[in-house]
């Protein structure tokens, strides 16, 4: 397929720039193929499913993974700013940077303020071991395990997607806004946004409606938000990313299916997971590893039935991937409803729940 295959136009103004109040408040739109749509909320969620469905939800946690530093090579200096977005060991991460063009292997590179630096375990130095495309590069960290941890915590910003940052600065209200109320496992560079839309509230009324919840980690890279930049959709290759699913997790899954009950993922993040660990007779199976699975349409859906996702951007690869799962067709059609109709995308948008075509 092509990239223009995905194209569509969306207003500048429905670019969501912070969340509802309160999260699940958001507008929920229900496409069900061949079946029409709904315009419903968030807090409806537990009247269009059934007793026996399973919801998957990703339990990472937002790291704030975009630092700003000044890069040293001899006298010269220049500001520079990177976001994390893999982790190799417990001292080094690959991260987009900019300017690229001003990097270079063996440059060293100095993180946050003069006035931060009081004593050495304080500082947050690196130096470029490797240099990819893109403004990739390698870091080496002086700091390792739990100290580098601390100080990426003390000196990071939370990585807003740049549909946003080009709006307006993070602020302390973002370190909350843009966290899931169940995350757990730190190690995203992103937000696995559908669930944002989720409260305490809500979980207790899925409960009552009989419910299940179960949770899985996905570690989402800055890679997400990178463009795709070949016509021809296939030649496009995913950043990896690691994920995993218990063997108790995957015990529960296998249980519901076979007891009637559906898989209803929450974000493209679990999906994309669970698919990966999910072989082709079907059975989910445990999965400690790093992803780059990429869906487009013709893909064979093994394990999610349903799929609570936000509104995504044009020629993305997660409307590629809403494409296949619902169908191209199908999702052209409840985009433009969506836009019609003043739904909010993006991060702090607005959700749909898709059902899978037959």
């Amino acid at each position: 397929m092509q990239l223009s295959d995905f194209d569509f136009d969306l207003p500048d103004s429905l670019i969501a720039l912070r969340p509802a109040t309160p999260r699940d408040a958001a507008r929920l739109l229900v496409v069900t193929p061949g079946e029409g749509l709904a315009d419903l909320a968030v807090r409806d969620l537990p009247g269009r499913l059934r007793r026996g469905d399973i919801l998957v939800l990703n339990d990472t946690r937002v790291i704030p993974a975009r630092l700003k530093g000044v890069r040293h090579r001899g006298e010269s200096r220049v500001a520079v700013e990177a976001t994390l977005h893999r982790r190799l060991s417990p001292a080094s991460w690959t991260a987009f940077m900019r300017p690229g063009k001003r990097l270079a292997e063996g440059d060293r590179v100095v993180f946050g303020e003069a006035a931060d630096r009081a004593c050495f375990l304080g500082a947050l130095d690196a130096t470029i071991t490797a240099k990819g495309d893109g403004g990739e590069v390698t870091l080496a960290f002086d700091l390792s395990g739990p100290d580098l941890d601390a100080a990426i915590a003390e000196r990071g910003e939370m990585p807003l997607p740049p549909y946003i940052a080009a709006k307006r600065a993070e602020d302390e209200q973002d370190r909350r806004d843009y966290q899931t109320v169940y995350a757990d496992e730190d190690g995203s560079v992103a937000a696995p946004t559908a669930g944002l839309h989720f409260t305490p509230e809500l979980f207790a009324a899925l409960a009552a409606a009989g419910v299940e919840t179960a949770f899985v980690t996905l570690h989402v890279g800055a890679g997400t938000f990178l463009p795709v930049k070949t016509e021809d959709v296939s030649e496009h290759r995913m950043h990896p990313e690691w994920g995993e699913v218990d063997a108790g997790t995957a015990e529960r899954l296998n249980a519901a299916r076979a007891a009637g009950g559906r898989i209803v993922c929450v974000g493209t993040t679990s999906l994309r997971l669970l698919e990966s660990a999910t072989g082709e007779d079907g059975v989910i199976r445990p999965f400690m590893d790093e992803t780059a699975i990429f869906i487009t349409p013709g893909y064979r859906f093994r394990a999610a039935d349903g799929l609570m996702t936000n509104f995504h951007l044009p020629k993305s690869t997660l409307f590629m991937l809403v494409s296949a799962f619902a169908g191209l067709d199908t999702m052209r059609a409840a985009y433009a409803h969506a836009i019609a109709e003043g739904y909010r995308f993006y991060s702090y948008g607005d959700a749909s729940l898709l059902w899978r075509a037959a």
